[in-house]
């Protein structure tokens, strides 16, 4: 309805001004009456009135000249038509323009007030986070503007009430024992979140930690952790999960004197790599840093500082201290969903491993920009290694061997086996791959 009513205001608009462009024109049809008088007398029944004072040579080069003057007026009534005929097709272009860009406007106005409504959702202290802020010194020609914004992600706007409870605390002081707030917001896809000013709670008692290489293998004390945010308030907690029933996110890798005191260092010539058959595809000492994607508690990257390979390890505190018990071990965590953007630059990166974490629980579009972002870090002739994925063998051939194939690696080793915990009465396979990014 406001757009039938926008549409008859223009219609008015336009038509008042056809009609002072006819007020234009009547100079022109005065011309044209007067000339069609003069024909009519000349021609008409009282022509003889003028005739009678004529001679013959005279009347001769009048009627001359009368046929003159109405070819000249026949061209003028058809040039006259024509330019008619353009008026009202340039009025009816010219009164489509003005309705779309009404409409254009209403939109524009839509989406300021949209982000007016969105900011008077957002308390002071979130809406002072966000900016924007001038630079002190203005315009910058390396970012091409004079002020920036905080970098937060899009759908961190339309979680106006969990996002304003992640900022509501007292500047300065101890900021809200809300891990798990923060943890649910990043998961939804509103990460990074924005920082805050306010001091996280320390852990009590807290002590040094375990110097390297003792820390690789050693369980961290107690007092390093901060237990408000967890089920578990103790590592030994933790350890025992192992054998506790139920469901856990790697609910094993707690125990560093365990099955993760042997991972990766048997080839079984099948799913299960071993690190240093790895390392020799490639010339000694090439392989030097990665990534280790969702890597637990970071025994991958304990196993590569073991032979002076430097791996960060992404991972997220699900109902466990990971991120910390990864930093306790002398290793370098980071806080990051598998969402994310790899936080590094085109080209960098030797190695990049995923064990469990990349399978068919992501979304294939998601997983298939997980894939080329993975591509995108490696060096040429980097490796990426494919831990146990796993799918249904319906999906094997039919999605992911395709999409692997799309996103160009060469492969190196390629197994696929049947999932024995769990998942051989449903079908469902592990794959394990190396494969190489081409040098070319």
């Amino acid at each position: 309805m406001g757009n039938e009513a926008h549409d008859q205001q223009y219609s008015k608009k336009l038509q008042a001004f056809a009609h002072s462009q006819k007020h234009k024109l009547k100079p022109i049809m005065l011309l044209i009456l007067t000339n069609l008088a003069t024909i009519y007398i000349f021609t008409g029944p009282f022509s003889f009135l003028y005739h009678s004072y004529t001679s013959p040579g005279d009347s001769n080069s009048i009627l001359q000249e009368l046929n003159s003057t109405k070819a000249q007026l026949a061209a003028t009534h058809s040039l006259l038509s024509e330019l008619h005929h353009r008026l009202n097709s340039s009025n009816l272009l010219v009164q489509a323009l003005l309705i779309d860009l009404t409409r254009q406007q209403e939109k524009q106005s839509n989406s300021a007030d949209q982000n007016q409504v969105s900011r008077k959702l957002w308390n002071d202290e979130l809406s002072f986070a966000l900016g924007p802020h001038k630079l002190p010194f203005g315009y910058s020609p390396m970012i091409g503007s004079d002020e920036i914004h905080t970098p937060v992600a899009a759908f961190c706007m339309q979680l106006h009430e969990e996002l304003n409870r992640y900022m509501k605390y007292e500047i300065g002081g101890e900021c809200p024992m809300d891990y798990e707030l923060a943890q649910r917001l990043m998961l939804k896809g509103c990460e990074p979140l924005p920082r805050r000013r306010c001091h996280p709670k320390s852990p009590a008692n807290y002590v040094e930690p375990t110097p390297l290489p003792e820390s690789l293998w050693s369980t961290p004390p107690d007092t390093s952790i901060v237990w408000e945010a967890y089920a578990c308030k103790s590592y030994q907690c933790l350890v025992d999960r192992k054998n506790k029933p139920g469901s856990y996110n790697c609910k094993s890798c707690f125990d560093l004197q365990g099955e993760e005191r042997s991972r990766w260092i048997f080839d079984d010539g099948g799913l299960g790599f071993g690190i240093d058959q790895v390392l020799a595809t490639k010339a000694a000492g090439t392989i030097r840093i990665g990534l280790d994607i969702g890597g637990g508690t970071g025994t991958f990257a304990a196993r590569m500082r073991e032979r002076n390979v430097i791996i960060i390890t992404s991972t997220l505190d699900l109902d466990g201290p990971f991120n910390n018990v990864i930093a306790s071990r002398g290793l370098v965590p980071m806080h990051i969903s598998i969402s994310q953007r790899f936080p590094f630059s085109d080209n960098t990166l030797d190695i990049v491993h995923s064990m469990d974490v990349l399978s068919n629980w992501i979304p294939d579009t998601i997983l298939e920009f997980v894939l080329f972002d993975i591509y995108r870090v490696l060096r040429p002739g980097g490796l990426f290694w494919l831990d146990h994925f796993f799918c249904f063998a319906s999906q094997l051939n039919k999605t992911y061997v395709p999409m692997l194939d799309r996103i160009g690696f060469n492969r190196l080793r390629w197994h696929v086996g049947t999932k024995l915990h769990g998942g051989a009465h449903k079908n469902v396979l592990y794959i394990s791959s190396l494969m190489e990014k081409p040098m070319t």
